[in-house]
């Protein structure tokens, strides 16, 4: 705006300077035959428009206080924050949600996590309603804390259902706060595409994060009844298995035998600045979801710069559509633990140099456990920077493909122009597979790796490139980073209904996750980076470092 004043000011200045010196000009004319000066009076120049002012942003003014729930220990008024948006309002969530309830959307008000939130109380292996009472994994699950016991154990599932309202921001107020949903309890955090939830840190609150923030509080844990393998207490042949959720210094157990357990839903989801640790070595990550079944609907989730991985999958049968990854600090997608899983519109992107495995796939030590980890990811775009990424002392590769699972990749994409794109190691009775259809390699010279029982040229043909429209000698065009181009186009995809007995995958006609520029499905309900932008130009921005205002 400074310049276009200028301009009128010198525009101004020279009219007048005009005047003054009757300087020859377009209307400085003489009447022919008068033989002397003709005086031309010209109109008064039309004013200079007014510049538009610089829209100011509205900052947030804080709520007057936290809204009544049904929990009878409620929420607590921290009093306020500050940032750059503004100030809120601070409501704190019960270490442990006893009863059902719904967090409103309020303008000016954050809800926070103060250490582990519990939803519920650990329901056990199975869902019973009434027989036996039984001790709760979940600690705190008192009388005191509002829960109905029977010689001082529950009697029955909790049954309590965590609501979210579009647009609700919730950040963890401490580096080891998360939010651990419960066996026998459910979320229900519902957004919309102009109004996703949100879950961050206390940083991006106050305005100090940046993009190489990462690591900053837990994340998102869902634990759930369906088959795992891998067992802390009880055996997969005897289909008692359970294990604890990784990091959890108290009892965090899943497991069970309900393949279509519902541990609820999340849809139109952002999870920022993730991935506190907990332990040596155990990390939470911006999603976990623990031996969940297939009635839990994940849907438009996206993690961002979780200092683990973008998100892990331990056993249970997952269906997951519209997930993005972007800076995760180990691996973007990590399955194991006998995942029965089917993935479709798969975005990974990591930071430039960072980030170890775009897809890490085992299941850990026990390569004998049944169920087998089946996993199936169907149009997905993976990138890793052009600079070389860090994972040459780690996984090695762009995929890691190991131990106990088989792994089906459908009209695929991987940019790994720096970096090996696929590693297999064979260990086991019976290593783990690899099927593709229709996927597209972009890799450094060395392209494959094989360890254990497997050498390069076995992982070569596994994946098969001159058959099955697979290619690893693509050269990309994506445009914007991610959307196909001209090369994405022309190749030639496979439905993957003809490799999903379940039914849930889409027929597609395209490779990678985005078809084209007109394929906007990653647009409106995620945070931008300086690495990874998915607003076009007609939608206000959104930045990862910030906090929407409305």
């Amino acid at each position: 705006m400074a310049s276009f004043k200028r301009l009128a000011l010198i525009l101004m200045t020279s009219c007048a300077g005009a005047a003054l010196s009757a300087c020859d000009g377009a209307n400085d004319i003489a009447s022919p035959g008068t033989g002397g000066n003709v005086i031309i009076n010209n109109p008064a120049p039309t004013p200079a428009p007014s510049p538009t002012p610089t829209p100011t942003a509205t900052l947030v003014t804080p709520a007057t206080g936290c809204p009544t729930i049904a929990d009878p220990k409620g929420l607590t008024d921290d009093g306020t924050i500050t940032g750059p948006t503004g100030t809120w309002r601070v409501c704190t969530l019960p270490s442990i949600i006893s009863r059902s309830v719904e967090l409103p959307k309020i303008a000016g008000l954050l809800y926070q996590m103060k250490g582990r939130v519990d939803v519920g109380c650990d329901g056990g292996f199975s869902a019973p309603t009434s027989g036996a009472p039984r001790a709760s994994s979940t600690v705190g699950c008192t009388a005191a804390n509002g829960f109905s016991l029977t010689g001082g154990q529950l009697a029955a599932d909790t049954n309590v259902t965590l609501t979210i309202q579009p647009g609700v921001i919730l950040f963890g107020g401490t580096g080891t706060s998360w939010l651990a949903v419960n066996r026998g309890n459910k979320i229900n955090a519902t957004g919309t595409a102009a109004a996703p939830i949100i879950f961050t840190s206390r940083d991006n609150v106050i305005g100090i994060n940046n993009d190489a923030s990462f690591g900053q509080w837990g994340g998102v844990v869902l634990m759930g009844r369906a088959p795992i393998t891998d067992c802390n207490t009880g055996s997969t042949g005897a289909g008692t298995c359970e294990r604890a959720t990784e990091g959890s210094a108290d009892p965090a157990v899943f497991g069970g035998a309900d393949s279509a357990y519902n541990a609820g839903t999340m849809k139109y989801v952002q999870i920022r600045f993730s991935g506190y640790v907990l332990g040596a070595d155990k990390e939470l990550q911006a999603l976990t979801t623990e031996g969940i079944g297939s009635g839990t609907t994940l849907d438009y989730i996206q993690s961002h710069n979780s200092s683990d991985d973008g998100a892990e999958f331990f056993g249970g049968s997952v269906r997951f559509k519209h997930y993005i990854a972007t800076g995760a600090d180990d691996d973007s997608l990590d399955i194991d633990t006998g995942l029965q899983g089917l993935f479709q519109y798969v975005l990974l992107i990591q930071r430039p140099g960072q980030g170890d495995a775009l897809m890490e796939v085992d299941s850990n030590g026990a390569e004998s456990d049944t169920p087998r980890q089946v996993t199936k990811v169907a149009n997905f775009t993976g990138i890793q920077s052009q600079v070389s990424s860090n994972n040459e002392s780690n996984d090695l590769a762009s995929i890691l493909l190991r131990g106990n699972a088989d792994l089906t990749l459908v009209n695929g994409l991987i940019i790994s122009p720096n970096n090996e794109c696929l590693r297999m190691n064979g260990s086991g009775t019976t290593p783990a597979t690899l099927t593709a259809r229709s996927v597209a390699l972009q890799c450094n010279a060395t392209k494959y790796l094989g360890t254990g029982t497997y050498n390069a040229t076995q992982v070569a043909t596994a994946f098969g490139a001159g058959s099955n429209n697979n290619s690893d000698s693509f050269v990309n065009t994506l445009a914007n980073l991610f959307v196909n181009g001209t090369a994405e186009t022309a190749l030639v995809a496979t439905d993957p209904k003809t490799l999903d007995s379940t039914g849930f995958f889409d027929t597609t006609t395209w490779v990678g996750a985005v078809r084209n520029a007109q394929d906007t499905w990653y647009a409106g309900w995620t945070c931008n980076s300086g690495y990874a932008a998915f607003d076009n130009a007609t939608v206000t921005g959104r930045s990862c470092t910030a906090l929407p205002t409305t």
